[in-house]
């Protein structure tokens, strides 16, 4: 199926054009809008945390005939070791390259509490998601010159996510393609199941959906949510901060840093913290 769309695509994008993008691609199977981007978006790789979504376009991408996207994996330094593990399995699978990023100046959990002091997750929710997320993932950007990028976000996972379109443009620039947009959980499992796809462990242990070890737990009875068990107690959460304005998020961390005493994190220099 051809479009009229230039190759690749011409940035910046009009409102127009990527409303007529969206319309195009909302017609087609997740399989067809992957095929579309790897001709039409620029400098394109895929943003992964392996979860359940990002591994099924990680499939498809390896079924396609073209080479893979070199993956962009955020190491917080807090994943659980099934997580971990799970990088590697995928590695070994695919044989596809994986950029690890890690929060600035830090490679393990005593490195980065030392820089922020302990716990900053339950201190400064928003301080802590710009560290471990979104300053890693803007520097990625910029070293490896990205200026798209493949998402496993899906409209049925709600919050923020539920007007998903196919194709969207953040304040950076940056695109962000959304395959699965419109896929509910019920199909990204039978895809898993039915294509061996590997998945962390921790799903046939109560998780849900798998994050950091500290604000992760197995979803409870009653809990309906695709992402149950993520920031439990924090309704109003629905995102780590990779998908809210970078700008926002940026000034706020700098004021929090200013505001943070230098002997609270001197403190937290002489506490060492075990790694998950």
């Amino acid at each position: 199926m051809t479009d009229q769309f230039s190759t690749p695509l011409e940035l910046p994008l009009s409102e127009e054009t990527l409303e007529a993008i969206n319309a195009h691609l909302s017609q087609l199977s997740p399989q067809d809008i992957l095929a579309w981007a790897l001709t039409h978006l620029p400098a394109l790789y895929q943003t992964t945390a392996f979860g359940l979504t990002g591994l099924v376009a990680l499939d498809m991408l390896s079924k396609s005939g073209h080479p893979i996207p070199k993956l962009i994996f955020l190491d917080t330094l807090y994943h659980f070791a099934e997580t971990y593990e799970l990088v590697q399995q995928v590695w070994e699978r695919y044989a596809v390259d994986i950029k690890v990023y890690k929060p600035e100046g830090c490679n393990t959990i005593q490195d980065f509490e030392r820089k922020h002091g302990e716990e900053l997750w339950e201190k400064d929710e928003d301080t802590y998601d710009f560290a471990v997320k979104v300053e890693p993932a803007q520097r990625a950007y910029q070293e490896l010159g990205v200026r798209s990028v493949i998402t496993g976000r899906r409209r049925s996972q709600g919050g923020d996510r539920a007007s998903l379109q196919p194709l969207e443009v953040d304040e950076t620039g940056l695109l962000k393609l959304n395959p699965l947009f419109a896929w509910s959980f019920g199909q990204v499992d039978a895809y898993i199941r039915e294509n061996n796809v590997p998945r962390n462990q921790l799903l046939d242990q109560g998780y849900r959906s798998v994050g950091d070890w500290h604000s992760t737990q197995p979803s409870r009875e009653g809990d309906t949510g695709e992402r149950a068990g993520r920031w439990a107690d924090k309704e109003e959460k629905t995102e780590c901060g990779l998908h809210k304005n970078f700008f926002e998020m940026k000034s706020r961390a700098k004021l929090e840093e200013q505001r943070i005493p230098g002997e609270e994190v001197s403190a937290a220099s002489e506490v060492v913290t075990p790694s998950a």
